[in-house]
């Protein structure tokens, strides 16, 4: 599918910390494989992506389960399909993260941190020159269509080294998710921001012409 939308070549890279080279050689053996993978989220593309490199399980909204193709792999994946959060106050769903423009990386749910097991960071990129593949602030068809009418789209991947958790992390999982965004950032030249799914309804709402749900945060936040 990757090849269907332009993605012919994806060049990966090995980030090495040579400082600490031996000692994760070390804790490799005695830990094994790292318990899940940590990256940034650019675009659905993301999903492809991660489905061919590592065949991983992940957590995602209902309606990739919809999604042709998509869905039936990610169910053959054990997928977990959640509820985001209801932009109606009066329900209160599961709270999911959402993608960027690709410059910025958002605070990591502790989920992948609460198993106290190495993880493995990784950096997706996707540069340009004419459409972004980052799916930042249109419908999800329109982009697609976009995406395939630019006959050649890049990706770039960055692997860092499997991430070894401190026994003060391994105890505060927010600790440890923050630790490892922060490194993430450093190595991939990334902007953190603590904006996310709510936030990104509003910036939806406002390119719509709906004032709604700015007045409905401005009042909750007040």
């Amino acid at each position: 599918m990757l090849f269907v939308f332009g993605f012919y070549w994806i060049r990966e890279y090995d980030c090495r910390f040579p400082d600490a080279e031996d000692e994760h050689q070390e804790q490799s053996k005695e830990l094994g494989r790292p318990g899940a993978v940590v990256s940034n989220h650019v675009s659905y593309v993301d999903i492809l992506y991660h489905m061919s490199s590592s065949f991983p399980s992940f957590v995602a909204k209902r309606s990739v389960a919809r999604l042709p193709m998509v869905g039936l792999i990610s169910k053959c994946l054990g997928c977990i399909f959640v509820q985001r959060e209801s932009k109606t106050s009066d329900f209160k769903g599961v709270s999911e993260g959402t993608t960027t423009n690709g410059d910025y990386l958002l605070p990591f749910k502790t989920g992948a941190f609460l198993a106290k097991a190495p993880v493995k960071p990784v950096i997706l990129r996707y540069p340009y020159k004419r459409f972004s593949p980052a799916w930042d602030s249109m419908s999800g068809a329109r982009h697609v269509f976009l995406l395939l009418c630019q006959f050649v789209n890049n990706l770039e991947v960055i692997h860092l080294p499997v991430y070894y958790p401190s026994e003060q992390e391994k105890e505060d999982p927010k600790l440890y998710a923050n630790n490892v965004r922060k490194l993430m950032a450093v190595e991939g030249n990334l902007i953190l921001s603590d904006l996310g799914l709510a936030e990104k309804r509003v910036y939806h709402a406002a390119l719509n012409g709906n004032n709604s749900l700015p007045r409905a945060l401005h009042q909750k936040d007040d």
